[in-house]
């Protein structure tokens, strides 16, 4: 989805025809395995699909515009690293933008998030646009706190005539050590994730092993009332247990959104 000034608003996600099916199939896949570990009904299954068929497709869409978000701060750092750089050796602030977009061609490719946003501020200056004006314009866009804040001490600094360069310097730097410690931090919650996926599904795959191997020892569970109600008593605790481990392993840093 198009922004104001020509680009993509990264704070929302738009999903494609694709993914939106996918996120569907999620959805009435994850509704199929909920009914038949805690009911064996096709009314509860058709109960649950149609609601999970909508959630889910909301939660992914969620994921997935945070996957993107974590993917252009990654490359914002790379960009405005390459941008001192270039200030530091005597390019002009126009110039070291467009040695970053080149340089970042050529390890994320030119479809890259950054290397199209970089193009389009070359284009903007080109037609005599302020750069802190497409600086401040990409930074709106971007949903990122760290690109918002860089934008605003690149324009106070332009536009003071202080000295641009050491500014850079000392904000990228700031930055820079920001990225780590949050990816420091995601490096050391990515295997307990990883525990909590598996946690996740252990409970499914003890029935479908107990069903394969003893298939009557489930049945009273299914059949009476009391068993129904003890079912729909343990997925509200496997709800519950689920959304703590998420919440527990939801560290950020702060000023970090995701």
């Amino acid at each position: 989805m198009d922004a104001e000034g020509g680009g993509p608003d990264y704070k929302s996600y738009r999903m494609s025809p694709f993914e939106w099916l996918e996120a569907v199939a999620a959805g009435v896949g994850l509704a199929g395995a909920v009914s038949y570990a805690c009911y064996r009904s096709w009314l509860v299954f058709i109960l649950l699909a149609v609601p999970a068929s909508v959630i889910v497709p909301q939660y992914l869409r969620e994921s997935w515009r945070k996957k993107r978000l974590r993917q252009l701060e990654g490359q914002f750092k790379e960009a405005i690293q390459i941008i001192s750089a270039s200030l530091s050796a005597g390019l002009s602030v126009e110039n070291a933008i467009a040695s970053a977009g080149r340089e970042l061609e050529v390890t994320i490719g030119p479809d890259g998030m950054m290397c199209r946003e970089l193009a389009h501020m070359v284009q903007q200056m080109e037609m005599n646009r302020p750069v802190e004006e497409v600086m401040t314009e990409f930074a709106a866009r971007s949903g990122l706190e760290e690109v918002e804040n860089f934008a605003r001490i690149f324009r106070v600094a332009k536009r003071s005539g202080g000295q641009l360069v050491p500014i850079i310097a000392h904000t990228v730097q700031i930055m820079n050590d920001r990225y780590q410690v949050k990816e420091e931090i995601r490096t050391l919650t990515a295997s307990k994730q990883f525990e909590q996926k598996v946690m996740n599904a252990i409970p499914f795959l003890m029935i479908v092993y107990i069903d394969g191997t003893s298939p009557e020892f489930f049945d009273m569970m299914y059949t009476t009332a009391a068993g129904r109600i003890i079912m729909t008593v343990c997925l509200g605790v496997y709800l519950l247990a689920c959304w703590l481990a998420k919440r527990i392993l939801d560290i950020s840093v702060a000023g970090d959104e995701f």
